[in-house]
């Protein structure tokens, strides 16, 4: 009873409050607690509620009138309802513990049943599968290809025209790489056209995507080292042992991991899809590295797409802390592409120019092309925004086509069309600074924000005085924790134990200088960061110097090896 009772406040204070908005409301919870609330909106006593079942896995729906009193169900074949409950099970009880069973026997007698069923799909837009399926395509190509001499010739008799002489063939492969091509830029192809030729050389149909190259760097990333730690296991971070946890207000900023408009060179923006395989390995990873370094964290911001939340819940997740409060919010999403959203980004290098591709992609105060108030892009026709946010003033225009669309009046509020790198931090930048930084930061909170790109560009620019014209030259990897600490006020990263280099490792474009300078604290350097990095290729430093940071960043040794070692060396080295 006292379990049940608990749950009262929970309805009075948040669930009822969403019910009389006319919202509809979803709760996951355990058995006693959904009794508890049952026995509150049925107004059922001690006795009547011990009769009462929650069957595991099978939806519960009520419906409330407009005085917020549950509503008798009408049942049918598939639904059913208890004594005493006005609540309605969307299956019959049973079914499903029946339905399992089933799927257990399927699983012992039928070939392969496992294998099929739990294929780690994820779900893609129509444009993805397409070009996922062409980029199928040329694999399957590829494969076949290995059953076929490449230097086999065929023999001709002349017997069959072209006046004796022998067949002149298309290089197919050619053909198709080409077709292949034009067909994920949009243009048509016709293999049988006598007029195909190839006019480009094969590495015009590289990734023209823009690569910057890192330059030298005047300070070197500071690498927090991995902690000594016993009892570590590789494969579940969530038992590790004993990591000295960190205590002090940090904030830990990750990109998403990859989608599948990442990796095929899509323009994403607003819209909203989810994490590829390989983001969801990347966030998973990131989780694991924070663990063993002995993070914890008492608050998790994100924005409101899906691929920013799924990264957040699967490092949560591996470091055991998937109960944490996450607040969600829209001035965290990415930057609004406008007309450009689920465009190709060399499909529209090649239609309008290198010039104007990177003004749109990668100038600071210009914008795409806006989108239309009718497209699919345009946040006022999701849902998410168009029922929930309420931070936007209403818009005149946007509100007067609305009216005439549903031939009533309605209020509708002026979201972002198309936005600049500039646009996009301003309204990042001050929910940071408003919101992040007064509600957690300063009351010593530990902060994750999961968020995108530009919205990462935005907080680090703030926090790390990056110029605006050297802004758009950072680049985020996708799936790296930055660790921004509060006392040192710089950027950290996390030793992941492969012994490299994290600027070769990835690419954090030319303004990398601007990102990671020196972390000192009020009593000088960070005594956090991992000598390893710190060597300096545009300074000086003594050989001695030199010789101890490479020695700490040789893979470890036994004492035997490493004493043999020492007397080799010291006979070399020259007495003082």
């Amino acid at each position: 009873m006292d379990c049940m009772e608990r749950t009262r406040p929970v309805f009075e204070d948040k669930i009822l409050y969403e019910l009389q908005r006319g919202r509809n409301v979803m709760v996951v919870a355990h058995a006693n607690t959904l009794r508890g609330l049952v026995k509150i909106i049925d107004n059922l006593g001690d006795d009547e509620i011990q009769e009462i079942a929650i069957p595991t896995g099978i939806p519960v729906i009520y419906k409330f009138g407009r005085d917020m009193k549950p509503i008798a169900p009408n049942g049918n074949r598939q639904t059913a309802f208890q004594v005493h409950m006005k609540g309605m099970f969307l299956e019959k009880p049973g079914l499903l513990k029946e339905g399992l069973k089933l799927e257990e026997e399927w699983s012992a007698t039928v070939p392969g049943y496992n294998s099929t069923m739990n294929r780690n799909l994820r779900s893609m837009t129509a444009l993805e599968r397409s070009l996922t399926k062409l980029e199928a395509e040329r694999a399957l190509g590829d494969w076949a290809g290995q059953f076929v001499a490449a230097d086999g010739s065929i023999e001709d008799d002349g017997g069959d025209g072209n006046m004796g002489k022998g067949i002149r063939l298309v290089d197919e492969d050619e053909v198709w790489a080409q077709g292949l091509h034009d067909l994920e830029e949009g243009q048509g192809f016709d293999p049988d056209s006598t007029s195909f030729k190839r006019s480009r050389d094969a590495s015009d149909y590289e990734n023209q995507e823009e690569v910057v190259v890192q330059t030298i760097r005047a300070s070197n990333p500071c690498i927090r080292p991995l902690p000594t730690v016993i009892n570590i296991s590789d494969t579940d971070t969530r038992t590790i042992g004993s990591v000295p946890i960190r205590k002090d207000a940090v904030i830990v900023m990750i990109r998403h991991g990859k989608t599948e408009h990442n990796k095929l060179g899509l323009f994403t923006g607003w819209e909203d899809v989810p994490l590829a395989t390989d983001g969801v390995t990347e966030a998973k990873e990131a989780g694991k590295l924070l663990k063993k370094h002995g993070f914890e964290f008492d608050v998790v911001y994100t924005s409101w797409l899906s691929r920013a939340i799924e990264t957040a819940w699967y490092v949560m997740d591996e470091m055991g802390c998937l109960w944490l409060p996450i607040i969600k919010s829209w001035r965290l999403n990415e930057r609004m592409y406008g007309g450009l959203t689920g465009q190709s980004k060399k499909a529209i290098a090649q239609k309008y120019g290198d010039q104007q591709f990177k003004a749109w992609r990668r100038g600071y105060k210009v914008k795409p092309p806006a989108v239309s108030s009718f497209s699919q892009h345009y946040p006022g026709n999701d849902k998410r925004y168009s029922k929930y946010l309420r931070d936007v003033r209403i818009s005149l225009r946007e509100s007067l086509i609305r009216s005439i669309e549903s031939g009533k009046f309605t209020k509708a509020r002026k979201f972002p069309k198309s936005e600049s790198l500039h646009d996009c931090m301003a309204r990042t930048i001050p929910y940071f600074t408003e919101f992040i930084v007064p509600e957690a930061i300063n009351n010593g909170k530990r902060v994750l924000i999961s968020s995108s790109e530009n919205a990462i560009r935005g907080l680090l620019m703030h926090l790390c005085e990056i110029p605006e014209d050297k802004i758009t030259d950072l680049e985020i990897p996708n799936g790296l924790p930055l660790i921004f600490d509060v006392k040192s006020k710089c950027i950290k990263l996390l030793d992941d134990g492969t012994g490299e280099d994290p600027l070769k490792k990835y690419n954090f474009g030319s303004a990398a200088p601007y990102l990671f300078r020196p972390c000192e604290t009020e009593d000088g350097p960070d005594e956090e960061c991992d000598i390893r990095w710190m060597i300096d290729p545009t300074s000086v430093y003594s050989d001695e110097s030199i010789n101890v940071a490479e020695f700490i960043g040789r893979p470890k040794i036994d004492a035997m090896t490493a004493s043999k070692q020492s007397e080799k060396s010291a006979e070399k080295i020259p007495s003082a």
